[in-house]
């Protein structure tokens, strides 16, 4: 087993900015799905956005402006993360130090109001920081600039497992011996008019629209669609050795991952949830650990009819009826991108905490799912290790086993 700490968290999402806001409101169990002004007079016109994220304050008004939001939130969490690891970038060795962020969608906000720009006022009213703010890779790009990190930098791209996958990647990093350091996570902000229409018109989000906080009910069995979400989570990740060596405080360990297509549709998992069984499979093989090791997983739990149910087939195949589910996109809506990263932070702080926090909106488990999905309230957990899944369009899927320390 390669066990890679995780020694710095950065959050930055529906269910607040930092851990210890997010940790609150996911052990709560309450959403964070309300109106949203940019998406008035759509079929969908709310969501789940950061609350109270001022660029400005944060970043300073000169990267503010040259930064698309996806990536605002990416160089916020980042800096949270660093910060919380005790790590200094201006006395580390950047050439060993890496980035490896999930993003799907880059920067709609900003090709957007520029493809406006353009038609209203012609090519001289575009700005010229449209591609370099837009662009998927600028998140790592601009990540590594403002920490003055010099080794690899990537962005992964499986859709709404591209945080996992980095995550995944990140680890492959440090076990190789490419680098020491690696900030690894997602981001995604795609909250625009045309997205979210983009995305009901394919029938990928809820139509409770009369109930927006009970949008988002992972497993439930009235479940109709996912809420669309923003986000940023980040993690400092070191090999265990070298943070046990210079006295870092570690939260949990990344010990396994795995990766599977499903090779099946542009949309649609497969119904047999083969794909995502294969990644979690793969992931307790990477991790030496046995699935009756598993004590709790963070499910991807979209809200979707067909994601839930066929993620609960393979999950019931690999861990049978009895391990502790979750999903907590019950609070923060789908983030896309940034979920698996999301997920896979509040996984660690469930081993940290040893509480498995409860599925929001769950009123009445859908019969066809055989899992023991927590609800109502938190439930300790005194298990060493956990499971953190996610499946993307495009057949992708992801798996993380994490463990306590």
């Amino acid at each position: 087993m390669f066990n890679a700490a995780i020694t710095g968290l950065g959050l930055v999402t529906p269910a607040g900015i930092g851990a210890d806001a997010n940790w609150g409101r996911i052990s709560a169990g309450g959403t964070a799905a309300s109106r949203d002004a940019a998406l008035e007079g759509l079929p969908v016109d709310f969501s789940c956005r950061v609350p109270d994220f001022d660029a400005t304050a944060l970043l300073g008004r000169a990267s503010a402006r040259r930064l698309d939001r996806f990536v605002q939130l990416a160089v916020v969490a980042a800096r949270q993360a660093v910060r919380s690891a005790g790590l200094d970038p201006s006395t580390w060795n950047g050439a060993r130090v890496g980035v490896v962020l999930g993003n799907s969608l880059g920067g709609p906000a900003t090709t957007e109001e520029q493809h406006r720009a353009f038609l209203t006022g012609g090519p001289e009213d575009v700005s010229p920081l449209t591609v370099p703010k837009s662009m998927v890779n600028m998140v790592a790009g601009y990540v590594a600039i403002d920490c003055g990190a010099t080794g690899p930098s990537l962005v992964t791209a499986t859709a709404c497992a591209s945080g996992a996958t980095a995550v995944g990647i990140a680890r492959e990093l440090l076990r190789s011996g490419s680098c020491d350091v690696v900030l690894a996570g997602g981001t995604e902000s795609a909250l625009t008019a045309a997205t979210v229409t983009n995305l009901q018109r394919m029938g990928a989000l809820t139509a409770r629209v009369h109930e927006p906080e009970a949008s988002s009910r992972p497993f439930d069995a009235a479940r109709d669609g996912f809420t669309p979400a923003e986000g940023a989570g980040i993690l400092v990740l070191e090999r265990e050795e070298d943070a046990r060596a210079r006295g870092a405080s570690v939260v949990a360990c990344v010990s396994g991952y795995g990766a599977a297509s499903d090779a099946f549709h542009a949309t649609r998992p497969h119904p047999s949830g083969a794909g995502v069984e294969r990644a979690l499979r793969a992931a307790l093989t990477d991790a030496g650990i046995e699935p009756a090791d598993i004590g709790h997983v963070n499910a991807h739990g979209t809200s979707t009819p067909m994601n839930d149910a066929t993620e609960a087939l393979a999950l019931t195949r690999v861990l049978g009826v009895g391990t502790p589910v979750t999903s907590t996109k019950g609070v923060t809506g789908h983030t896309l991108a940034a979920a698996g990263s999301i997920e896979a932070i509040y996984t660690a702080l469930s081993l940290h905490h040893g509480v498995v926090p409860p599925t929001a909106n769950l009123e009445s488990l859908d019969p066809a799912v055989e899992l023991d999905v927590v609800a109502g309230a938190p439930r300790p957990l005194r298990a060493r290790a956990a499971a953190s899944t996610s499946l993307g369009f495009g057949g992708h899927n992801a798996a993380l086993v994490l463990t306590a320390v």
